[in-house]
């Protein structure tokens, strides 16, 4: 599949998983916004009814208080005629003009025994008596509606113009208003715990609940306690509800793991992508690296044929200087041989992840001083130089001879792979102790490494851009294959390194503990 198209679905892939994710979050936003909506209508009715609630009980009280006042007043005074003062009971059933009849009790305050209507007993008129009896009890109702009119009338003006002047502690019982505000929620389905405290209308706190908070305004709720009272002397109720966030958030919780999963899945899909591209890049240096290693074989593997083919030749045996010649063309392209397939070796590495060491003894010096003779060929070619101050006084270490010789080999090789053009190559290669550790650091004159780089050399498959030169091959693998393999030796490895002034590798590694 080709590189675009891959970018084209993940691409697609990306925004689908991505407005899947921000329809989900505006859902829930949405959800929220509604509930929090929901809440605040069902509080708002809920102490509207809680007000409602409290003024009913005050006009009862006030009622049942008044009116009974008056009502002893005017037994009090109904008194004055004597004390044998009786009631009496009477029922009447009065019909209308349009057929429809009505029951009427009335209650007759009377001295000694009750008489009967002065109208009942003349025979003088007695055709008029029923009639005038029916007005007299007529008259009797309509006095009697007419003063208990009066009587609220005078209870409600009392209200209306003295109760708001009353202390808000004489008007109502605070445990009665927990309990008008909690009937109030549980009918409006709200069944969340809550606080309040009320405050007068000078701003004076009357009542508060103990475990009451102004934290979190959203979560406060206002409502005047009585309706009808003057806007200045009105007194205001404040509930608050700790756990409203909470009881939002837990009615749409279902909505979570959704966007856990959609979430999950776009973490998922983009590793994918990155592991499609990963080992698109992978496959693709492999086919290069083994198109370069064929090509790298066939220079050693051609001069051996040649060689070989020279030693059969009957005059090359009768001069020796030509046949230690060949003999050394032969070992010098048999190393290199070798290095190649070291190559191989240090790709298949990286595959497993790990890496088999055959730990011995190692004399540092002494192996440094057989790659540099190894090297030196490859160096004069190019018309440069390698220096060695090899003064380690303890060189030795545990290590593994063949990683630890393709260390040294990579780097003195990265030398040769980045020197500059105008400037002869010059190698320096040293060793030395300090602070009981074996130091060894390898230098060279070349293109240098810039400072944002220069933290990324070690990484996998990372290489430093040379701008318009192209003749330089590689994958990325050499300097992160050197750092493995010190890691694996418990050592460490730095790079110094400035612009067109050369780049320096030093090696910390332990020494050999008898």
């Amino acid at each position: 599949m080709k590189r675009s198209t891959i970018w084209i679905l993940g691409i697609v892939m990306g925004f689908a998983f991505l407005g899947l994710l921000f329809l989900q979050i505006r859902y829930i936003e949405e959800m929220v916004k509604m509930r929090n909506e929901q809440f605040d209508e069902s509080v708002k009715r809920a102490l509207m009814a809680a007000s409602k609630d409290v003024e009913s009980a005050e006009v009862e009280r006030w009622l049942r208080e008044d009116v009974t006042e008056a009502e002893k007043r005017a037994w009090e005074q109904s008194e004055q005629g004597g004390r044998d003062r009786q009631i009496q009971t009477r029922r009447f059933s009065v019909t209308a003009p349009d057929g429809t009849e009505s029951s009427v009790e009335l209650k007759v305050f009377g001295n000694g025994q009750p008489k009967l209507p002065r109208a009942m007993i003349s025979r003088k008129h007695g055709t008029k008596t029923i009639p005038q009896t029916s007005r007299s009890l007529a008259d009797a109702i309509r006095n009697r509606y007419i003063y208990n009119r009066a009587l609220l009338d005078e209870v409600a003006w009392q209200m209306v113009y003295h109760a708001s002047e009353r202390p808000i502690e004489e008007r109502i019982k605070f445990k009665k208003l927990d309990q008008y505000i909690r009937s109030g929620l549980l009918d409006n389905g709200i069944t969340l715990g809550f606080h309040f405290r009320v405050v007068s209308s000078n701003g004076r706190e009357v009542y508060r609940c103990p475990d009451y908070s102004d934290a979190g305004s959203e979560s406060i709720y206002s409502q005047p306690l009585f309706l009808n009272d003057p806007p200045a002397q009105m007194s205001i109720v404040k509930i608050h509800f700790p756990l409203k966030r909470d009881y939002i958030f837990d009615s749409i919780n279902f909505m979570v793991p959704s966007m856990v999963f959609t979430l999950v899945l776009l973490l998922t899909f983009i590793f994918t992508i990155y592991i499609i591209f990963r080992q698109k890049k992978l496959t693709e240096m492999k086919n290069d690296f083994i198109n370069n290693m064929t090509h790298e074989f066939k220079t050693p593997i051609s001069t051996i044929s040649l060689a070989a083919q020279m030693l059969k030749d009957p005059a090359v045996g009768k001069s020796p200087t030509m046949f230690q010649h060949i003999s050394t063309v032969i070992n010098d392209e048999t190393k290199r041989l070798r290095f190649q397939v070291e190559k191989v070796l240090q790709m298949s590495m990286f595959d497993r992840k790990q890496v088999s060491l055959k730990m011995k003894e190692l004399d540092v010096n002494e192996m440094i001083q057989g790659v540099i003779n190894t090297f030196n060929i490859k160096v004069e070619k190019f018309g440069g130089e390698i220096e060695t101050d090899l003064k380690a006084e303890d060189p030795i270490i545990y290590a593994d001879e063949m990683h630890i010789t393709n260390v040294i080999f990579n780097l003195m090789d990265n030398a040769v792979k980045y020197k500059r053009e105008d400037t002869p190559l010059k190698l320096q290669v040293r060793t030395w102790n300090e602070s009981g550790k074996l130091m060894i650091s390898v230098q060279d004159n070349g293109i240098g490494i810039k400072k944002e780089n220069l933290k990324k050399i070690f990484d996998r498959f990372y290489r430093v851009h040379t701008g318009n030169v192209h003749d330089v091959k590689g994958f990325g693998l050499g300097l992160s294959y050197v750092k493995k393999i010190i890691t694996d030796h418990k050592g460490t490895i730095r790079a110094e390194s400035d612009t067109n002034v050369g780049t320096k590798f030093i090696i910390i590694l332990p020494l050999f503990k008898k």
